[in-house]
């Protein structure tokens, strides 16, 4: 009886070890095998269209590969993109210095130019940070810029990005307990991107983020306050301030910090000169 139960056994065993193997082979060959059209291996079939982001434990990596993917969705079909390399490497190098003096240097920064003549400036996560032409013109210095970019950097540490998207999600009935889907993902960041009202405590937050680093990076702290009180005279409130809480109260509470601070150092960046023929090809 044990014998023929053993000999059941091992014929079973052996046939759909067989089975396998073969499968493994038929995939090894179809993958190594070349083809006139593009090629799918199962893995990517398996794989294709259910990434999953679990926001409430994204990593940096994936907080960087989703803010990539977030990123090409905008270039592609909301925004355009000043090719002129001059002034792109001139706002690169104010970024990177902000970016090494912020609460989070460890992840990779890419500062982009929008050709666009509305005053504005925004983010997404994993690093990227948007100003648009009309901003740059708007500023008077190096350090008024500096201090609209320093606040973008202080929205991506603080990660503000990836809570709105959670409860943005969450509200949609969107998210599971396995997470967000990829191009789900992609969608909302996107519309967080370009049209995100930023809670009061978010922009406090990143104006007191922002202002440590302008700080740190040795430009003039004063300039974020005085590059939004330029803001508040213009006939029509800019984009990059409509959607935030009162700009008044910003200020307040940003002069209370740099009186809090003591500090006898007044920083630089302020030459408006020096500014002006960096960002020339504009005019």
């Amino acid at each position: 009886m044990l014998n023929s139960f053993s000999f059941i056994y091992r014929r079973f065993y052996r046939r759909w070890l067989y089975l396998f193997l073969s499968v493994l082979v038929a995939v090894g060959i179809g993958v190594g095998s070349p083809q006139k059209t593009q090629a799918i291996s199962l893995f990517d079939l398996l794989n294709q269209g259910i990434q999953i982001f679990q926001l409430s434990t994204i990593s940096d990596r994936e907080e960087v590969q989703l803010g990539k993917q977030i990123n090409q969705q905008l270039v592609n079909s909301e925004i355009k993109l000043y090719r002129n390399q001059n002034v792109n490497r001139y706002v690169n190098q104010i970024g990177q210095k902000l970016a090494a003096n912020s609460a989070r240097p460890d992840i990779p920064y890419t500062f982009q130019v929008v050709q666009d003549e509305s005053i504005n400036a925004f983010a997404t996560m994993g690093g990227y940070v948007y100003v648009t032409t009309g901003l740059l013109k708007a500023a008077d210095n190096e350090a008024q810029l500096a201090s609209v970019i320093a606040h973008e950097i202080g929205h991506i540490a603080s990660q503000h990005s990836i809570e709105q998207m959670r409860q943005r999600a969450i509200a949609r009935g969107f998210a599971t307990a396995a997470g967000l889907e990829r191009s789900t993902a992609v969608q909302i960041g996107v519309d967080l991107a370009l049209r995100r009202p930023n809670s009061r405590q978010d922009e406090f937050e990143a104006d007191q983020r922002g202002l440590r680093t302008l700080g740190r990076a040795g430009y003039a702290q004063s300039a974020m306050i005085a590059f939004m009180q330029k803001l508040l005279q213009q006939r029509s409130l800019p984009t990059f301030l409509s959607t935030h809480p009162a700009t008044s109260d910003r200020i307040t509470a940003l002069r209370s910090e740099i009186n809090s601070q003591n500090a006898s150092y007044r920083g630089g960046g302020l030459n408006n000169a020096a500014y002006e023929a960096k960002i020339q090809p504009l005019s």
